[in-house]
């Protein structure tokens, strides 16, 4: 999300409320090649002996970008919800906001929706049960979104920034952050906050063998309130193979669970398929 693409019913709010989420663009950041597993991240994203398909490497082993799977292969659709909290948003969440949804993952439990889920580490130590209880259902797959949800750029939709000698580690306290939540396994995709990358963070990350994840449908659902506006721009831009970005957290995301329930039967009538992001990238590098 390097540049706003203005066709949304809904724009992202500034300042302070940016930092709580930021992800209500399509990126134009350099698109890389595809990176094989490290071994760290062997270890920390995926201690299963089937591991999910990640891309290879791109030019000079940066980590690659995954913005949407197979037109031609099929009418299947990703959902991805961000689970964002910034690592200061404490004493916010103390004084009653909510950054979680329950209602959400309810309702996806309920439409047999599978869904991947991008998680702040600092979102998992402030749900525990709520992490582990997504981490270890089939039917969800956990991705890390950073501990911090500060930007991996400068002027990211006015965001904290994470120095660049500090990003890995800041996805590493992530997947800390999910272990020590009882989260078994997750899969080895990362999405930056806010979708903000360039080179630099790319190349940071390299190491850790995980695919970025971006998107090409914007739901427009971050500060929304009319969730049939948010359901109209999802259904208009859906496209077989598309990764939908939306958001599993409740203040700064209001109308998702009801977005949810009007969009998917009007797209499984028209021969939709709802799969996670692993399914996409093995239909894209052959392994589905």
């Amino acid at each position: 999300m390097i540049r706003l693409v203005r066709r949304f019913t809904t724009a992202c709010a500034l300042g302070t409320a940016l930092a709580g989420l930021a992800a209500c663009g399509t990126a134009q950041a350099p698109r890389a090649g595809h990176p094989a597993p490290s071994k760290t991240a062997a270890a920390t994203a995926s201690p299963s002996p089937s591991r999910p398909p990640t891309l290879t490497p791109g030019p000079g082993g940066l980590t690659p970008v995954f913005s949407n799977g197979p037109r031609t292969k099929g009418k299947t659709v990703a959902f991805t919800f961000d689970a964002d909290m910034t690592a200061d948003q404490g004493p916010r969440a103390a004084a009653g906001e909510h950054f979680d949804n329950p209602a959400l993952i309810a309702t996806l439990r309920a439409l047999k929706v599978p869904a991947t889920i991008f998680m702040t580490g600092r979102w998992a130590d402030e749900y525990p049960g709520e992490a582990r209880s997504i981490g270890t259902d089939p039917q969800f797959e956990l991705a890390n979104h950073s501990y911090s949800h500060y930007a991996f750029t400068g002027d990211c939709y006015g965001l904290p920034t994470v120095s660049a000698d500090r990003m890995r580690s800041d996805v590493e306290r992530a997947y800390t952050a999910f272990r020590k939540a009882g989260v078994p396994r997750t899969v080895p995709y990362f999405r930056f906050p806010g979708g903000c990358y360039d080179k630099q963070a790319l190349r940071a990350l390299s190491g850790l063998g995980v695919t970025a994840v971006q998107w090409d449908v914007v739901s427009g659902d971050a500060f929304a309130t009319d969730a049939d506006a948010v359901a109209r721009q999802v259904l208009d831009g859906v496209k077989p193979g598309s990764v939908v970005v939306m958001h599993c957290t409740r203040s700064a995301a209001p109308t998702t669970e009801r977005v949810v329930r009007q969009v998917v039967p009007q797209l499984r009538a028209k021969g939709y398929r709802f799969v996670k992001v692993s399914d996409l990238i093995g239909a894209a590098t052959g392994r589905s």
